[in-house]
Order: structure tokens, then sequence, then C-alpha cells
């Protein structure tokens, strides 16, 4: 069993059927695979900006059964707190709100970010390539 939170990368390497897109799907069938709602965003984001009409947007998606988690004032104030620690690395909020999210449920980050690597936060990251 694989629980993971997920990264928007992760996720948009399993909808473009990339070369990591098995990882993301065993780590899919875990019980507390989650997703920050900023991360969520920025996935339907991506697809949005390439034309992907609403309602195709909303079918691939919801298949994949993730739990979104709320952007709560704990992990937007832990995501904040990141910024020092993971700026160099070019970190975004949307990065960082998923670190947060992760640190607070003491699950590992599954994203394809390698900037992620060898980051000292108190947070697992797995690649999923």
């Amino acid at each position: 069993m694989s629980d993971y939170v997920l990264d928007a990368s992760a996720v948009l390497v399993l909808l473009n059927q990339e070369p990591g897109s098995e990882v993301v799907e065993e780590a899919l069938s875990g019980e507390a695979t989650v997703m920050n709602a900023v991360n969520y965003t920025e996935v339907v984001s991506k697809l949005a900006s390439v034309g992907m009409p609403p309602k195709t947007i909303a079918g691939a998606l919801e298949p994949l059964g993730l739990t979104v988690q709320h952007h709560d004032r704990a992990v937007a104030e832990q995501a904040g707190l990141l910024y020092p620690a993971t700026h160099r690395q070019g970190l975004s909020l949307g990065d960082r709100s998923c670190l947060a999210l992760a640190k607070s449920l003491k699950l590992p980050a599954l994203t394809a970010d390698k900037a992620w690597v060898g980051l000292d936060i108190g947070v697992k990251v797995k690649l999923v390539r």
C-alpha cells in the first residue's frame, strides 16, 4: 500500500502517460493518497491551458479518486515557512504547498520535480522517475 501527497507534476505524468506513470498509478492504490487544493488547481490550469474542455478535465481527474485537501491556515503558514529552505532550488508556492501538506500529514510527497531531492525540511520525497 502506498500513501502519498501528490504534486501536480506527478498527476500530469500520469495523465500524459509519461515515464514514471506506473509509479503514480501504484501510489493511487493507497488509502491516503491526497493532493493539496493548490496543486489540484495547477493540474486543472495546465489541462485548461492546452484547450481541454471543463467536462473532459473533470472526466480525466475524477476517476483518479484523489482526496483534495483544503489549503488551510496551518498548511499555508507551513508553506510560507518553507520558503527560506526552498527558494534557492526554485520551488514555487504550489511545490511548497504540497510539501507542507505532506509534512502536516506525515506522508511522503510524490513528484517529478528533481529539485526537491536533498531538501532538509522533514519531508520524505519520492521521485516518479
